[in-house]
């Protein structure tokens, strides 16, 4: 595979896990928000900024690629940030969830899938950000057991967390909601994940076009020691 291909598939990858981000915070903000939170100002923003944040993700993880030869742990940096950032922001209300669970020492069987995901988010961050286990042992894990492979596993397992516990909550609090919480709008929805798609297509046609203009990294190598 040619480096600009490489790339581009890169920026695909960036651009669905972007899309993830959105999906999580549509089904948040429809199933899991606290019920102190539901209807209020922050719920009525939460979707529209989720969708900003996806945008943000998108640009900033794609640009970080144009910035691997020169600048590799701001580039690294700058591309954890992209996705842990919109993940912080769309887990607020669960947060809080968790802090009203632990203060009021609830039993609710949905926290404990929430607990399980939650983990399995931060542990694949860190995997993720750390490279390890081949940090520890260069050259051993080329092939199996891959810091890439693992914090895909452990993304996979989370996600299966996190459609359980929302699967859950839309089950035990389906009554509730639909006496007290507005039905998500088609426009809240379709409409969301049409901008964030029709925006990450268009970040991903920009950063290609702008990948032509941008040296090898032997030529670059030179260019800066110039």
């Amino acid at each position: 595979m040619s480096s600009r291909a490489r790339h581009i598939c890169y920026f695909f990858d960036y651009a669905a896990l972007s899309t993830y981000s959105l999906g999580s915070a549509l089904a948040y903000s429809a199933y899991i928000f606290p019920k102190e939170w539901v209807n209020s100002t922050f719920h009525y923003y939460y979707v529209p900024i989720a969708v900003f944040n996806t945008v943000v993700s998108t640009s900033l993880s794609c640009y970080s690629r144009f910035l691997e030869v020169e600048r590799s742990r701001f580039s690294k940096a700058s591309r954890t940030l992209a996705f842990v950032y919109p993940y912080l922001f769309d887990s607020i209300p669960l947060f809080y969830r968790f802090y009203l669970c632990a203060a009021e020492s609830c039993t609710e069987a949905v926290i404990k899938a929430h607990y399980k995901h939650t983990a399995l988010a931060f542990l694949t961050c860190f995997i993720f950000a750390s490279h390890l286990p081949e940090r520890l042992a260069p050259g051993h894990f080329d092939y199996i057991g891959h810091s890439h492979q693992v914090f895909h596993v452990c993304g996979i397992i989370g996600t299966h967390f996190q459609m359980e516990a929302i699967r859950m909550d839309m089950t035990e609090r389906h009554d509730w909601l639909l006496a007290t919480s507005m039905l998500p709008s088609a426009l809240q929805t379709l409409g969301s994940m049409g901008i964030c798609m029709a925006v990450s297509l268009t970040v991903i046609g920009l950063c290609s076009v702008s990948l032509s203009f941008m040296p090898e990294p032997s030529q670059r190598e030179k260019l800066h020691g110039h």
